[in-house]
């Protein structure tokens, strides 16, 4: 444990910080599980639209990298659009 004031508080916002961020990387693996396990195109296509603003709103966060966010996007799509 941190002997420090600054280095308790430092601690303290890691935690609520690792939580938030989990919770937001997980809502954006659930979107793109959505997609990846899509039946027929038209679903894929909305959970696309979906996922790809969870995707930049988990970039926007600072959770992921932007070059991540576009590069799931990028795979993604590639994926629907071979369904179609």
């Amino acid at each position: 444990m941190p002997k420090l004031k600054a280095s308790k508080k430092s601690l303290i916002q890691s935690e609520k910080a690792q939580i938030r961020n989990r919770a937001t990387r997980t809502a954006m693996r659930s979107a793109i599980k959505a997609v990846r396990t899509a039946d027929d195109p038209a679903t894929a296509k909305q959970a696309l639209v979906k996922a790809a603003s969870r995707i930049d709103k988990t970039a926007k966060k600072g959770v992921i990298h932007k070059k991540t966010a576009d590069r799931y996007k990028s795979r993604l799509t590639k994926l629907v659009q071979k369904l179609a």
